[in-house]
């Protein structure tokens, strides 16, 4: 079956997915974009057959078996609340609306419907990603996580910039990146607090460009997050996420895992009891890395590939009337968190989340 598809946009972000929706088989049936300038380019790029100018256009006179929303943030809980009354399956971009408060709202559509809902935090789809979620147990118990998500000597412009559109600046475009992918390969730990320092130092404009954000989970870690625009410097490349352990570390580009390693010479070591074992001060250790293969630094950091996954997860979830992975309720998660990371940076106080619901979609059965 070929699924016949809608795309809300005509930026950069709905090019990617129009890319990932051809890579899978997939027809773009109708593109939904206010401005006709860009819809006409869009539409021709991709050989789209119809534009439309609302959602409700759109839901009116197209017939399509899924919605992807690519628009600036405040439309994202507007229109996936509209497909998802319709019955039509949504992978929404991240942030998945503009604040918790819209975030559940659309989440509740979905479970009221029981149609669908995904959230493109795209890091879960990424193949280095991936590799270090498999290996986690590799490190013991994770006591802690570094991560940021930052743009350095450059930022966005435009309706990122501007509140009412975006909800937020940094933490809401490239911040919870890393939010999201530390959750993911810490196995999804609820949230428990947050406290956070943000602020607006190297441009002009309404929302934030720099932000600490330290998350703790229910299992006992603790993440710090960076996030930042037109910032001076950055560890490394624009999203990365490191891992304490303690048995080892784990961290992303590069992609590998440091594991101590006992000196070989003292092999007798391991038939002690461990309480006399911990005792016994060793010659020397070593630390071993394990390579994931994969280059670094890589040609492409947000490569189509990763999207082409995520597409391919949703085309599937919709087939099989699966929950996607992420879905609504990881994106109300990290909604929560972004509110809650603004809350603390108004306040200076450390802000308690003290229950998050766990809400999963009902299993699939009809549209």
């Amino acid at each position: 079956m070929t699924l016949k598809v809608a795309i809300a946009g005509a930026g950069h972000i709905a090019e990617v997915h129009a890319r990932a929706v051809q890579a899978q088989g997939g027809q773009i049936v109708a593109v939904i974009e206010k401005f006709a300038e860009p819809a006409g380019r869009f539409a021709q790029k991709f050989s789209i057959a119809n534009q439309y100018t609302t959602i409700e256009e759109a839901l009116t006179n197209a017939k399509f078996d899924a919605l992807i929303i690519g628009t600036p943030n405040f439309l994202h809980a507007p229109q996936a609340i509209a497909a998802l009354n319709a019955k039509v399956p949504v992978l929404v971009e991240k942030p998945m609306a503009l604040n918790a408060i819209e975030a559940e709202q659309v989440l509740e559509a979905s479970l009221r419907t029981n149609v669908v809902l995904m959230v493109g935090h795209c890091w879960r789809f990424d193949e280095e990603t991936q590799w270090l979620k498999k290996r986690t147990s590799k490190l013991g118990r994770i006591i802690r996580t570094k991560g940021y998500g930052i743009h350095t000597h450059w930022g966005p412009g435009g309706w990122f910039t501007q509140k009412a559109l975006s909800g937020g600046g940094a933490i809401a475009d490239i911040g919870i990146h890393a939010i999201d992918t530390a959750r993911f390969l810490l196995g999804d730990p609820q949230p428990i607090s947050v406290f956070a320092r943000m602020g607006t130092y190297y441009q002009d404009s309404e929302v934030d460009d720099t932000g600490i954000i330290i998350v703790n989970w229910d299992n006992g870690t603790t993440s710090y997050i960076e996030s930042g625009w037109r910032q001076p410097y950055s560890d490394g490349p624009q999203s990365s996420t490191q891992l304490y352990g303690t048995r080892g570390f784990g961290q992303l580009f590069p992609t590998r895992l440091l594991l101590p390693n006992l000196n070989p010479e003292n092999n007798l070591v391991k038939l002690l009891p461990s309480r006399l074992r911990s005792k016994l001060k060793l010659r020397r250790s070593e630390v071993v890395e394990i390579e994931s293969g994969f280059k670094f630094p890589r040609q492409d950091h947000y490569p189509q590939s990763m999207y082409d996954r995520q597409m391919a997860h949703f085309f599937e979830c919709i087939q099989t009337n699966r929950t996607p992975n992420p879905g609504g309720a990881e994106g109300l998660v990290n909604m929560k968190i972004v509110d809650a990371a603004y809350q603390s940076a108004t306040t200076g106080q450390v802000v308690q989340l003290h229950s998050l619901p766990s809400l999963t979609l009902p299993a699939m059965t009809t549209y």
